[in-house]
This record gives structure tokens, C-alpha cells and sequence, in this order.
């Protein structure tokens, strides 16, 4: 059971929550929903006991585990000298074929149980993360976006396990449909308010109870301003009365707006836009770039066998595999990030690629957001302040350092870094990850209206199709064929 009363959080002088309350019972399957940044992430650190609240009561009854989004530093897992020790390091007392069952389901199967952690990208790390939540069976488990890593096939298969989990799951994901019959609360961290909000029942239930309060609270803001500009068209009316009668109605009118505008409501965050236009890309020749007979191998194991890849400018392509088949070796491998064993890439001397990946390799995460953005652009700080702006880092938020961002925030900085400069192709290495379903809609409309080359990776159908590439490019099979033929 947990039992949260008046918690108080700040991060510097950021408020993250103010008196929030809220109980899970136990056995409870629970989807935490928030935009980006609202405070998810933070909020679970605490319940985890990583770090503390500022002020309020919060009692928890048993075992917690916590799977974080990223694993940046995970001591246990640098310091075990195989799988099955890591695997084993949270009191886990599952069979050597169980453990290989649920490293399977994660798409984790072509390593060994005897095989070092240290050998795996970000993404495997993360996995192996959840694979030892699950193992180790808490009383209460945390899953922090469990599935951005996973594909179509892998999602389903961690939302069944969670589903079937007799214990206590709380869930941070994008993919909570997957999830819904089995969701019996929602917890929504109003970002506007600092609070937490409590829904009974699946999320579906609550999407549509949260559609209908906000359509409500769009209303009344808006009647309200509307009432308030009358009310300031009438002041003006009066501003140069002299009389003592008029100078009381300017003075009791002045103060009825004040109290209106001070009590107006903000608008919920799905309201706003994020005003997102991409440059026009820098010319170039008819095929920027063209890869023959490229192989690479990790150790015995052939990722890729004789790729022929080219792409033609203003093309949209997209990679089309299961998780392993390939798709970010060979974009690494474009990056110049991995060196390939045999073959060649011809490119243009004009390309000029902006790169977008889901584990954030190029950032620095010891930098500020404004520095980040500086080292790109010889711009101003008040431009670059209106940059972030736009992607909804204001005030001191863009002091902050990039390693303390969420997951969706730092693939906002990713997208506005793309902004500042005049790529003519985009490589975009599973862009959706950690969006919120409001700024997935707004980075899509955005790429959309890009007229440069576009190659992208995603495991969310509905934003490749959406872009409509002309082409796809499927591995393992080194085939192009175009657009239309084959599902996501």
C-alpha cells in the first residue's frame, strides 16, 4: 500500500508538487499520466526513497523496485561479472529457464546468461533493467516508460507480464491502451496545479473523463476573458471621469478585474501549441548519400550482410525490423559513430545530416539547455531563450543541466537543436520514445512539412505512416521496396 498526504516537492526553486495526496491500495495496476517534465519520473525517485520530499507524509508498505526510463549508472549492473548475477542482485529466485523465458520476451535472448552486462547498448541495459524488476517480484514495482525500447511485439508482451503480476505495478508509459483492461487507477499529475488527480478505473475511463473536464475548463477560461475585455472596454469608457462618483466606479471596476484575472484559471497544457517550423534545407545533389556492400559483425554475430542503401534528395525512407535486425548499426554507421567492416558510403560534399537518437549520444549531459543550444547557433541569448521557449523551457528551466531533463524533455532540446540549423537530411532513430501523445503530434505535423531527406525508425505505426515514406528499407532482409508494401 502507499499512502501519499500533502507531499511537497521543488527542484531549485521549481515547484514540482504542492500538498499533492493520493493512495494505492495493494495489487493495484496503476498508470501515472502526466505531459512531459509534469514531475513522473521525480515522483517515482521518491517513492523509491532516491530522494526526499520536501514536506508531506508518505507511508509504503513492503518491497519497492524502480525501473528508470535510461540507465545511465547502475553500480550493480557495472559491477556484475555476468547476467545471471545482476539478474539475481535484487533477491530474484527465478530458474536459469524462467530467466531466459523473460529475457526472450525482451527481445534480450541472443545473450547468454553467462554473458557480461558491460557488452549491451543503452537500450539492452534498460531492458535488462525491467527483466530483473520482474524477476525479483516487489511488493510494488515501478516501471518507468517500460516499452520504449521495445517493439510492437515486446510491448505486448511486458504490458501481459505486468497484467498477470499479482503485486502492486505502477506504470509510466505512452502505451498504456496496451494496458487498459488491467488498469484499475490512474493518477494524473496536473502540471498546471502541482497536484496529483485520482480516476477510478481503466485508462480508456479516464481519457474520456479528462477530455470532457478540460473541454469544460477551455470554455470557462475563455468566458471569462471574455467577460474581463468588456470589463476593460468599459474602464476605458470611464478613465477620465473626475467626479467623485466616477472616480469610486473606476477604482471598484479596476479592482473586479484584478480579482477576475488574478482567479482566472491557467489553461490545461494540452491546450497550448508548441509553434514548431522546421528550415528550409540547404541544397543538394540528386543522391545525397549511397552505402554498397556494407557487412558488419559483433563478434559471430552478422547484424549486416551486404547492404545496398541510397536515397534520393527530399526522399523519405523508412527502417523497417524487429528489435536486432540492424536499423540503428546501419544509422550509426551513416553517423561515422561505428566504422563498418567492409564497404562503402558515398555521400554528397554538401550533406549536412541532423541526427536524432533515442538514447541522447550527443549530449552532454553536464551542460545548461542554453548552453547545449549556443554551441550550434551564433545567435543571442534572447533568441535562444525564445528558441526553448517554443518547446516550453522558460525562466531558470533553461539553466538547468541536460542530465537532470526527463526522457521527453531532452527529445524536445534534440528537436529544437535540429531547428537551428539547415539540414538536408534527417536521421531520426526512434523520435516518438519518449513524447507524450500532444507533442508527438506536434513534432509530426512539423516533420511533415520538411522538404529534405528523411530517414526514420520508429516502432509506433501510425507516425511513419503518417509521414508517408516513399520507400521502406526492411532488415535483416537488405531490401527496398516501396511504400505501402509491407506493415510497420
Amino acid at each position: 500500500m502507499i499512502l501519499v498526504r500533502d507531499l511537497s516537492y521543488n527542484y531549485g526553486l521549481e515547484p514540482i508538487f504542492k500538498s499533492a495526496s493520493f493512495t494505492v491500495t495493494f495489487g493495484s495496476k496503476v498508470g501515472l499520466v502526466g505531459t512531459n517534465g509534469s514531475g513522473k519520473s521525480t515522483l517515482f525517485r521518491i517513492l523509491a526513497g532516491e530522494i526526499d520530499e520536501d514536506q508531506g507524509r508518505i507511508e509504503i508498505s513492503g518491497k519497492v523496485i524502480l525501473v528508470p526510463q535510461e540507465v545511465k549508472q547502475d553500480e550493480e549492473m557495472e559491477n556484475a561479472k555476468t547476467i545471471r548475477e545482476y539478474l539475481n542482485s535484487r533477491g530474484g529466485k527465478k530458474e536459469d529457464y524462467e530467466m531466459r523465458r523473460i529475457m526472450a520476451g525482451l527481445d534480450l535472448d541472443v545473450f547468454d546468461l553467462e554473458h557480461s552486462p558491460k557488452e549491451m547498448s543503452g537500450g539492452q541495459k534498460t531492458r535488462l533493467a525491467i527483466a530483473r524488476g520482474l524477476i525479483s517480484e516487489p511488493n510494488i514495482l515501478l516501471l518507468d516508460e517500460p516499452t520504449n525500447f521495445l517493439d510492437a511485439k515486446g510491448k505486448n508482451w511486458v504490458m501481459q507480464y505486468v497484467g498477470k503480476c499479482k503485486n502492486t505495478v505502477i506504470v509510466v508509459s505512452h502505451d498504456l491502451d496496451l494496458l487498459d483492461k488491467d488498469i484499475d487507477k490512474v493518477l494524473f499529475i496536473n502540471k498546471n496545479e502541482k497536484s496529483i488527480e485520482e480516476y477510478n478505473g481503466n485508462y480508456s475511463a479516464f481519457v474520456r473523463q479528462k477530455e470532457e473536464e478540460e473541454a469544460l475548463q477551455i470554455k470557462n477560461v475563455s468566458e471569462q476573458k471574455k467577460k474581463i475585455t468588456a470589463m476593460k472596454k468599459g474602464y476605458t469608457k470611464i478613465s477620465n471621469a473626475t467626479s467623485e462618483k466616477g472616480v469610486r466606479q473606476k477604482l471598484q471596476l479596476k479592482r473586479r478585474i484584478e480579482a477576475m484575472e488574478e482567479k482566472l484559471p491557467s489553461m490545461p497544457i494540452e491546450a497550448k501549441k508548441i509553434r514548431v517550423k522546421l528550415p528550409e534545407p540547404d541544397w543538394i545533389g540528386e543522391i545525397p548519400l549511397m552505402m554498397e556492400h556494407i557487412c558488419k559483425s559483433y563478434g559471430k554475430k552478422k547484424v549486416l550482410e551486404e547492404v545496398n542503401f541510397d536515397i534520393k534528395r527530399g526522399e523519405r525512407i523508412a527502417l523497417v525490423g524487429e528489435n536486432g535486425a540492424g536499423k540503428s548499426t546501419l544509422i550509426k554507421i551513416i553517423m561515422g559513430m561505428v566504422e563498418a567492416d567492409s564497404g562503402e558510403i558515398i555521400s554528397d560534399e554538401k550533406l549536412k545530416i541532423g541526427y536524432y537518437s533515442q538514447e541522447f549520444e550527443t549530449f552532454d549531459y553536464n551542460k545548461t539547455l542554453i548552453e547545449t543550444l549556443k554551441e550550434k547557433c551564433d545567435i543571442g541569448e534572447t533568441e535562444l531563450r525564445s528558441q526553448l521557449g517554443r518547446f516550453l523551457f522558460s525562466g531558470d528551466k533553461v539553466f538547468q543541466r541536460v542530465g537532470s531533463l526527463s526522457g521527453g524533455e531532452k527529445t524536445r532540446l534534440a528537436i529544437a537543436l535540429l531547428l537551428v540549423q539547415k539540414f538536408n537530411l534527417l536521421i531520426l532513430d526512434e523520435p516518438t520514445t519518449y513524447l507524450d501523445v500532444m507533442s508527438q503530434r506536434l513534432i509530426l505535423e512539423a516533420l511533415k512539412m520538411y522538404k529534405g531527406a528523411m530517414i526514420v525508425v520508429s516502432h509506433t505505426p501510425e507516425f511513419v505512416e503518417e509521414l508517408n515514406p516513399e520507400r521502406k528499407f526492411l532488415l535483416p532482409e537488405n531490401k527496398m521496396i516501396l511504400s505501402g508494401k509491407v506493415k510497420i
